[in-house]
């Protein structure tokens, strides 16, 4: 609850920051949405209980954040990891904030690396995996009741 608390009161501040600042406290605020989603979801849960997998974010640059996740938990560090099981690298910090956090993110992503501001690499079994946990971050869909007729 502290670390929702802490992205909820800095978000205003957030705009006034430099881009890289911007990239790097974005990626630290993943791992901590990942870890409430871990700790809240039952079924999150489940799906990184018996995972191992290291993998890092980063800027062409070499700026960028380590998760591991392991044990049924996710770790994180500033920092970039030696053998990393895959790797996200953006063009820079200014591409890889707004990629990540646009509304559109799934079409944003899929821009980046048609136009490659991004660049992935690395075992795509787990970067496919990967997008399975990234699932569980969406906000639950709010069905109409107009929507629910049997026709």
């Amino acid at each position: 609850m502290a670390a929702t608390a802490v992205v909820r009161i800095a978000l205003p501040a957030l705009k006034r920051l430099p881009l890289m600042l911007k990239f790097k406290f974005l990626l630290w605020a993943f791992a901590q949405i990942l870890k409430r989603k871990i700790r809240s979801q039952p079924d999150c849960a489940r799906y990184v209980a018996s995972k191992r997998l290291v993998f890092q974010i980063r800027t062409a640059s070499g700026a960028g954040r380590t998760f591991v996740i392991e044990g049924g938990a996710i770790r994180s560090f500033a920092g970039l990891a030696a053998n990393p099981q895959f790797t996200f690298s953006f063009r820079d910090a200014a591409r890889g904030f707004a990629i990540l956090s646009a509304k559109d993110s799934q079409a944003a992503f899929l821009r980046a690396l048609g136009s490659k501001e991004l660049v992935i690499s690395g075992d795509f079994q787990e970067v496919m995996w990967f997008q399975g946990l990234t699932a569980f971050l969406q906000p639950p869909k709010i069905i109409s009741p107009y929507e629910r007729t049997a026709f």
